[in-house]
């Protein structure tokens, strides 16, 4: 490998370090504090390991967990966009694009095209790793706030209708076990902290 790929590859890396100044709408399991983007790429991405069995059969795991490591740092340039928050699709669509094209497009030419290849396949949400993956990236976010009194539930006054519509879906298209699992649990801490 030439110095000036090593050095692109650097560059791309020191890059992807911003993604830990990228602070999401949820919380630590503790709640002590929000987390990151960062933070929340690598327990997607062990969540993607560890329940390995929840996937379709047949599903490429080991690409689920790239795409899970790869699939927010478009978050350095476009941001965060709570699940629960009110947004323009579109436009957060076109500026996840774009963050993709240049964060992507400091690595060498190949490699580039290798990781934007997965990055779209994860957006693009049409094969099963992608379905599995984006299954694992909804389920993260509600068992912290299960465990954290409610994170952003609370700040965003979701209810169980409102999490069913938005998380339900994405969950339980790729991993109706884990949608099975955590359904039952957000709904019985969503009706108890909406009767409060």
């Amino acid at each position: 490998m030439s110095d000036c790929n090593l050095d692109a590859q650097m560059t791309f890396l020191v890059e992807a370090d911003r993604l830990k100044s990228v602070n999401r709408a949820t919380t630590l399991c503790d709640g002590s504090r929000p987390e990151n983007s960062a933070e929340h790429s690598w327990h997607a991405a062990l969540y993607a390991m560890t329940l390995a069995d929840q996937a379709p059969e047949g599903c490429d795991v080991n690409r689920v967990i790239q795409m899970l490591l790869l699939h927010d740092l478009v978050e350095i340039d476009a941001g965060d966009a709570p699940v629960f928050g009110d947004h323009d699709h579109q436009a957060i669509e076109a500026a996840e694009k774009l963050a993709a094209d240049r964060i992507f497009g400091l690595l060498p030419t190949e490699q580039a095209a290798r990781f934007r290849a997965i990055w779209d396949e994860f957006e693009a949400n049409q094969s099963p790793e992608a379905q599995y993956a984006k299954s694992l990236d909804r389920m993260v976010a509600p068992v912290q706030n299960l465990h954290s009194g409610g994170g952003s539930w609370i700040d965003y006054g979701v209810d169980w209708d409102r999490f069913a519509s938005r998380v339900g879906h994405k969950i339980d298209n790729g991993a109706p076990g884990l949608w099975a699992w955590i359904a039952p649990r957000a709904k019985a801490f969503l009706d108890r902290l909406n009767v409060s």
